[in-house]
């Protein structure tokens, strides 16, 4: 599969290009980042990831990097903080737009709706509808801890 079928990867791609062009080290350094993590699935489950999968390994990504920034600043080491941080930065331009909290509020709705939930023992029924909507554009466990809320009361 050639870069011009996928979208995001071929906008990372592109990035880095860009990037290197400008000589922006540190931009250049996150988006190596990416596209390697995007290589290694790649070459490890013989596939070529499309832009869902890609939205998987961004939020992964940052997921990771914000866990390090606060163990780095608890540990008194803003240098290695700041690394991160930048990375996030770069790392977020590749993420779609966040929801607000009335969308998300709404996806919700529906997703109780349409899985006919009625305690917290059918949340998983909720997610599994909800995960693909929100990947990329909200943190899922924020949200997981909502439908929680919801199906409580």
């Amino acid at each position: 599969m050639s870069d011009q079928d996928n979208g995001l990867k071929a906008g990372i791609t592109k990035a880095m290009k860009d990037a290197m062009r400008a000589r922006e080290k540190t931009r250049l350094g996150a988006i190596r980042l990416i596209l390697a993590e995007l290589k290694r699935i790649e070459v490890d489950e013989r596939i070529d990831v499309d832009d869902a999968r890609v939205l998987v390994v961004l939020d992964k990504m940052l997921k990771q990097r914000r866990d390090s920034i606060s163990q780095y600043e608890s540990a008194g080491r803003q240098d290695l903080a700041d690394v991160e941080i930048a990375e996030v930065a770069v790392i977020g331009e590749f993420l779609p737009a966040a929801l607000s909290d009335d969308e998300i509020e709404s996806l919700l709705t529906e997703a109780i709706t349409a899985s006919g939930a009625e305690s917290v023992r059918d949340m998983g029924k909720v997610m599994a509808i909800l995960k693909p909507k929100l990947q990329g554009k909200a943190d899922v466990g924020s949200v997981s801890q909502l439908v929680k809320q919801r199906l409580s009361s």
